[in-house]
């Protein structure tokens, strides 16, 4: 007996960039993330007073983008399954594993990364042609840029999951895309 892999039966069987496109709760958990990386363009500004792209490829920082990501893809999955569903379960208990991720494991990562550069560097004896490098030490989140990751998430999917649709439904809202 063979088993041959299918697409899940939907409204976009032959389609599956068209299905990828419906799919709403994708779609806003990643423009929550975006929205948080973005923000802390602004942050940066705001707060230390200089213009630093970099900010935008980088971990760590206010406001915690990967938090943003989760609780907003989870709140979105139980707004549209139903916050009883087993995989808004899953979600919100990965969710829970990515922010104190975040703020636990990944934060002191960064702290002990910040002491290990601090040694003097006599202590690292370089192999012929090597370059030090120091190690990254922004890696985690305190747990304030955790909590207003996590608050920023479903304050952005909700609201464009509620009013705004799939990115699908909006092109085809506009005409960009014929049924």
């Amino acid at each position: 007996m063979t088993l041959v892999p299918t697409w899940p039966s939907g409204p976009h069987d032959s389609q599956p960039l068209l299905a990828l496109l419906d799919n709403a709760v994708l779609w806003w958990g990643l423009a929550a993330c975006g929205f948080a990386q973005l923000s802390k363009l602004g942050v940066e500004l705001v707060v230390h007073r200089r213009w630093r792209p970099a900010v935008l490829a980088e971990t760590g920082g206010m406001p915690s983008s990967h938090s943003a990501l989760m609780t907003g893809t989870a709140a979105a999955l139980g707004w549209e399954r139903g916050f009883d569903d087993p995989l808004f379960a899953l979600a919100a208990s990965l969710s829970f594993i990515i922010l104190y991720d975040a703020s636990g494991v990944r934060f002191m990562a960064g702290r002990i990364a910040a002491r290990v550069n601090a040694l003097p560097a006599e202590l690292w004896p370089a192999q012929p042609g090597e370059v030090a490098i120091p190690l990254k030490e922004n890696l985690g989140h305190t747990r304030l840029e955790v909590l207003v990751g996590s608050l920023l998430g479903p304050a952005i999917a909700l609201p464009g999951l509620a009013w705004l649709g799939s990115p699908l439904q909006l092109l085809l809202r506009f005409g960009l895309l014929t049924s």
